[in-house]
């Protein structure tokens, strides 16, 4: 499992998009994180655990092909 390390600034979003390649992976970071749910901004040096990279490259086949993740 990969984690990732904020820097201040940070917003749950931001990560999704940045490390994961599409906000819309946002509720699955969350939900990997439980115990900083009630950050909303956040601070440096908070490591998060993300998605594997194989649930993250699997879309939907109701998602778009130009939201999907390039895998």
């Amino acid at each position: 499992m990969n984690t990732y390390t904020t820097v201040q600034g940070d917003m749950w979003d931001s990560i999704a998009y940045t490390q994961l390649g599409d906000v819309a992976y946002t509720d699955k970071l969350m939900n990997l994180n439980p115990e900083y749910r009630d950050i909303f901004i956040f601070p440096a040096g908070i490591v998060l655990t993300l998605p594997d990279a194989v649930a993250v490259s699997a879309p939907d086949s109701a998602t778009p092909p130009w939201k999907r993740v390039a895998g």
